[in-house]
């Protein structure tokens, strides 16, 4: 196992920022911590780097209780949002600079730093400093430092959280394709749930200290496990189970909110017994799907999301009638609001 976190605690003054979080993570897999601001998922990287040192619990990396030892001593890399690149170095001296401080010989330094350019995409711009680089480039740096000394673990803490959606969104598919040439056991923060489903083998959802849920992106997202799971990823309309777009179709439930997602809602244009009519209110275009809001006849809105095709056979029009049921609902015993 690469991870081990068993019943770890975090308190600073009056906040418990992490609250008997245990978690296994699999040596070589790539694994997103997520959730809100203030949910612990920062706190818990820090942990497992030795940034911080749990109240109680204890944290293995490698099948080696490292719960209180040293940042050096744990072989871990670690990556900031900001970079935190040196800016009087090179790129080459940025990526040696770990190897250097641990006394490699300079001629295996020159072979690593070589490799790691090449790895990173950076070939041919090992001179320049990280003023003359783009921030995506910048990132790829910092990856590069971190991965030199060949750390049994790599931490990322919102490693794209500074940079643009485009580059954003490259940098996750390179990450992704980075991963599976070195299969570093991997964990990095972020808040952003497309990051989390796109990037990791395991995502753990995380809220007000506490692990709401682990499992792949599929299972995250199909098979929540709490309500404030189903409401964190992904949209999601939360309506009370007294909605009359849910007494139409039987659907039965003892608790006050039922979730469904836009994708779940069913729209035609003529009823049938198990449809209700709503009102289209707002349709937005949001390229290869549309969203409609739609207004029952019960005051409650509605959010539904059509294919191009659907949206082009059903010839929706603002203030036009239409009848909607639902496909799938989930209800939960107790909703957390985010």
């Amino acid at each position: 196992m690469g991870i081990v976190v068993e019943n770890v605690s975090k308190q600073f003054g009056s906040f418990k920022a992490v609250d008997e979080v245990s978690l296994e993570v699999e040596s070589g897999s790539l694994v997103a911590l997520l959730g809100p601001s203030g949910s612990g998922k920062s706190t818990l990287l820090r942990l497992i780097a030795g940034l911080e040192i749990p109240d109680s619990g204890r944290i293995l990396l490698t099948d080696k209780d490292a719960t209180y030892q040293s940042v050096q001593a744990r072989n871990i890399g670690f990556v900031f949002q900001h970079y935190a690149l040196f800016k009087h170095m090179s790129v080459r001296q940025n990526i040696a600079f770990g190897l250097e401080i641990r006394k490699t010989p300079k001629t295996k330094i020159k072979q690593r730093v070589e490799e790691l350019l090449d790895l990173v995409q950076l070939r041919g711009l090992g001179n320049r400093y990280p003023s003359q680089l783009s921030g995506g480039q910048r990132q790829r740096v910092a990856l590069a430092r971190a991965l030199a000394v060949e750390p049994e673990v790599l931490l990322l803490d919102e490693p794209f959280g500074a940079l643009d959606a485009k580059v954003r969104k490259d940098l996750r598919a390179w990450l992704r394709r980075l991963h599976d040439e070195v299969h570093v056991t991997t964990v990095f923060v972020t808040h952003d749930q497309e990051e989390a489903m796109e990037v990791s083998d395991q995502v753990v959802v995380m809220n007000k200290g506490r692990v709401e849920q682990v499992g792949t992106p599929a299972e995250i997202y199909d098979h929540p496990a709490t309500a404030f799971v189903m409401s964190f990823i992904g949209p999601v309309n939360v309506l009370p189970s007294s909605s009359q777009i849910f007494q139409s179709n039987g659907f039965d439930s003892a608790h006050s909110e039922i979730f469904l997602r836009p994708q779940d809602v069913i729209v035609e244009t003529i009823a049938n017994g198990s449809t209700v009519s709503a009102t289209v209110s707002r349709l937005i275009h949001l390229g290869w799907e549309v969203q409609a809001e739609l207004t029952l006849d019960d005051g409650q809105m509605v959010i539904a999301h059509l294919t191009r095709e659907r949206f082009d056979e059903l010839k929706l029009e603002p203030q036009q009638r239409v009848y909607v049921k639902p496909k799938d609902a989930k209800s939960f015993p107790l909703y957390y609001s985010i």
